[in-house]
């Protein structure tokens, strides 16, 4: 005769509720069966009777007894399950045991190993703390070389001093150090870097907007190169565009289609400066252009044709007219544009004079003849652009 088990399964005798094999199995009334504390423990924490499985509700609690015959059969599958956990239960306890010998046997060796590793550990943020106090140090130093440096007209001297303002921060190994992994020091020694490099950079393009506006230069708008839509002051020291055509004598000097204006005196040596009033326009050109450039016709603004300009276009939008030309992103807009020329060093510079800041600068140019400051303050678009460019007196900056 065959055995209860070999047709039947562990799964068929497991309680609903623990998911076991049953322990003193108890049948409802409805004939569905359950351990006898997993079904008793189940009613205590309910208002009223019911069946776990067919949600059955028992008017009154039903009276429960062990069902014999189920029980004989789990106990058929309960027993090796007890052993295996008996056995895994002995040896956790030996492997636990086993350790804590090991741990005793070599606590002094841990001990030490722990400290050293402590030790090393607090070595390298030494070791960093320094190195980054070293970094401050140096920086804060040339911070000060650079305001010491700001009040001098002593150009030769700047000259001379600069390169060790330029001289690399002191190397130091950092690759080895590894304190803790959200630190990365190397990021960071990147960002030292380059924060200096532009300290340099715009310490090489700036060098300080008040040594610069002591090259500032007298400038008067020329009438007889004004187009003839253009409005100018009685002084010469504004433009305007109008509605109507002026009925004036087309000279060659003259715009005719680009409504642009030049100033009187042309430079052909030396530097020479000046600040020009772009405050509430949508729009406009400044800069310098050769005193030979073609005036007639539409023009094409670019180094190759003799003009050295900057622009604004629809209120934001700032262009170097370079070759190719350049888009200019500027934290804030210019009120007032500084315009600076080196004609031996062939440069020519644009500065926000109120921000102190560098916009840009046309490097390595040749200049071979007179420099006229150029301007243009676009089209009055409907009065939306009717305000004027302004030739500013130059009131140096304080620093």
């Amino acid at each position: 005769m065959a055995s209860s088990s070999s047709f039947l399964s562990e799964d068929q005798l497991q309680c609903s509720i623990c998911l076991d094999v049953y322990t003193d199995p108890v049948s409802t009334p409805c004939g569905h069966n359950f351990c006898m504390n997993c079904i008793k423990e189940c009613w205590d924490t309910s208002s009223h009777c019911q069946c776990p499985v067919c949600k059955m509700d028992f008017p009154r609690r039903p009276e429960l007894h062990v069902n014999t015959f189920i029980s004989g059969l789990a106990a058929q599958f309960r027993k090796p399950v007890q052993k295996n956990t008996e056995k895994e239960k002995a040896d956790s306890i030996e492997i636990f045991r086993s350790l804590m010998s090991y741990i005793e046997r070599n606590q002094a060796e841990l001990l030490k190993v722990m400290e050293e590793k402590q030790r090393a550990v607090e070595h390298q943020a030494d070791e960093f703390i320094k190195d980054l106090e070293q970094e401050i140090t140096e920086l804060k130093r040339r911070n000060t070389e650079l305001e010491q440096i700001s009040n001098t007209e002593d150009h030769l001297h700047l000259l001379q001093i600069y390169p060790s303002l330029c001289r690399p921060p002191p190397t130091n190994n950092w690759t080895d150090v590894s304190i803790q992994p959200h630190l990365n020091v190397e990021t960071l020694r990147r960002a030292l870097s380059q924060l200096q490099e532009c300290v340099d950079e715009e310490m090489k393009k700036v060098v300080k907007l008040k040594r610069i506006q002591q090259y500032a230069v007298d400038v008067i708008l020329d009438p007889d190169t004004s187009h003839p839509k253009l409005i100018l002051s009685d002084d010469g020291k504004q433009v305007t565009h109008g509605d109507q055509r002026q009925n004036l004598p087309d000279n060659p000097e003259r715009f005719d289609y680009c409504v642009c204006v030049l100033g009187k005196e042309g430079f052909s040596s030396g530097r020479f400066y000046y600040e020009v009033q772009v405050k509430g326009k949508t729009k406009w050109d400044s800069g310098v252009t050769r005193e030979s450039s073609n005036r007639k016709g539409e023009i094409t603004v670019s180094p190759e044709n003799g003009y050295w300009s900057v622009f604004l276009r629809n209120k934001t939008e700032y262009e170097a007219l370079d070759s190719p030309r350049v888009l200019l992103s500027l934290k804030q807009a210019p009120q007032k544009v500084g315009v600076f020329v080196d004609y031996e060093e062939g440069l020519v510079s644009f500065y926000d004079v109120e921000n102190e800041s560098h916009i840009y600068s046309f490097t390595g140019q040749s200049f071979t003849e007179k420099l006229c400051p150029y301007f243009c303050p676009c089209s009055n678009d409907g009065g939306k652009n009717s305000a004027p460019l302004i030739i500013c007196p130059v009131s140096q900056v304080q620093t």
